[in-house]
């Protein structure tokens, strides 16, 4: 099918067709882009007063299938990306069974396409039962379409089995990626060690517990020049150092959270266990460095870290209830609300981060609006104003931080390959 969208404030992270004008899509593809393009034999979308971007692609979320399908599932976990504007999704091998083998990695590529609720790409596990101890089998999960290898929920703390994983992913052309953590500096801890955990009594650990990982894991990307990335990077001086490391030709990346983005650990002080994060929630100096970062194109991918509970789960005590937040259905207006409206960061920058940005890190052909590209795409309107509901999210989740608060900004349409996936704000 063809499909003409007309009048569209156009917002292309490349920066080659900004501003009013329209696109065609064709095929599944992107056939054209610019102003007043003929409309003869196409049907035809008005977009005035809507906002065309890339699709965004979230390079980090837990869809919690198999296994842990009371919290999510691939359906409800699409949905709300879908919801969100989000037509990529990379899924966390963090399951039961973890995503440790190529059955498993087929398995969840077979059920997402089945379900044709936008494109989910899978992330293979660093180490065979996330045990950290031996490496799972990375060519067979490869062969089956992995598009990266971590252990995320947990660090890999053996080094030699980390420069391993580096050297071999290196082969296959996929990045690492580190969820940057060490245990022993943890301890009990369940939130930011500092000022506001004193003050409450919370038990809390250290930004050293990040800082110190990230710094082992940028020597060890340099040792075997493979591709690092750094996931959910949260501390001002994980920041510096990567900064440092990219400037030395280390080929490193990284992404950031809105949360992290958003909120400071005195979000902690309400015991709202749903600003219970790992890595947690960092002071002001820390979010002001990773926001000052995002503004200047120093950060390039946002990821959501989209991390569902069931509400029994999160209802426990702040120190027993598990680690996370749903992400997928407020990150873009929460960005565009705290960020671009107050000025902080350009709307350019963080489309940018949630389109281009993670495709590069991942090596898709996704962001871009160009002749050829896939047509992914969403249309937002950047004006609508809504109150943040829980209670009314496609995802199984309901451990929302910014419950109650108001935002700007929503997706009114969606598209993967050229085909609908939300009209006039609805899931089709």
């Amino acid at each position: 099918m063809s499909l003409l969208i007309r009048n569209a404030d156009i917002i292309d992270p490349l920066g080659a067709h900004t501003g009013k004008g329209d696109l065609l899509m064709d095929n599944g593809a992107i056939a054209a882009v610019g102003k007043n393009l003929p409309a003869q034999g196409h049907d035809t979308l008005d977009a005035d007063g809507l906002t065309l971007a890339p699709g965004f692609i979230d390079l980090h979320a837990h869809l919690r299938d198999p296994g842990y399908e009371y919290k999510e599932t691939i359906e409800t976990g699409l949905r709300a990306a879908a919801k969100g504007g989000f037509t990529s999704v990379l899924c966390m091998p963090n399951t039961d069974p973890p995503v440790d083998n190529a059955s498993t990695v087929k398995y969840i590529r077979n059920k997402a396409a089945a379900l044709n609720l936008g494109k989910l790409f899978v992330a293979g596990a660093i180490s065979k039962g996330l045990k950290g101890q031996e490496l799972a089998e990375m060519g067979e999960m490869v062969s089956q379409g992995v598009v990266a290898v971590t252990d995320d929920g947990r660090p890999v703390s053996d080094a030699q089995l980390m420069r391993r994983a580096l050297e071999y992913s290196r082969i296959f052309g996929i990045p690492v990626m580190a969820h940057e953590e060490d245990l022993s500096l943890v301890g009990d801890g369940v939130m930011h060690e500092g000022l506001v955990s004193t003050i409450i009594g919370m038990k809390a650990s250290p930004a050293a517990a990040e800082e110190v990982m990230v710094a082992r894991d940028v020597v060890l990307a340099e040792l075997t020049g493979a591709h690092l990335h750094l996931t959910h990077l949260s501390s001002r001086l994980s920041l510096d150092i990567a900064l440092h490391a990219r400037e030395r030709g280390v080929n490193v990346t990284f992404d950031v959270t809105p949360h992290h983005l958003t909120l400071t650990d005195e979000a902690v002080m309400t015991f709202d266990t749903s600003t219970k994060v790992n890595p947690p929630l960092r002071p002001r100096a820390h979010v002001d460095a990773l926001v000052q970062a995002l503004a200047a194109g120093l950060i390039t991918a946002i990821g959501t870290d989209h991390a569902p509970h069931a509400v029994h789960e999160k209802e426990d005590c702040f120190d027993d209830a598990p680690n996370g937040l749903i992400g997928f259905e407020t990150a873009f207006a929460v960005l565009h609300t705290d960020l671009a409206l107050t000025g902080a960061v350009p709307l350019e920058k963080i489309i940018h981060a949630m389109t281009v940005g993670p495709a590069r890190i991942l090596g898709l052909p996704q962001g871009r609006l160009k002749p050829g590209a896939p047509a992914d795409l969403v249309l937002l309107d950047l004006a609508a104003e809504w109150t943040v509901n829980p209670d009314q999210f496609e995802s199984l989740g309901r451990n929302c931080p910014y419950a109650g608060k108001k935002v700007r900004g929503r997706t009114m349409h969606a598209f993967t390959d050229g085909r609908p996936l939300i009209k006039d704000g609805t899931i089709i």
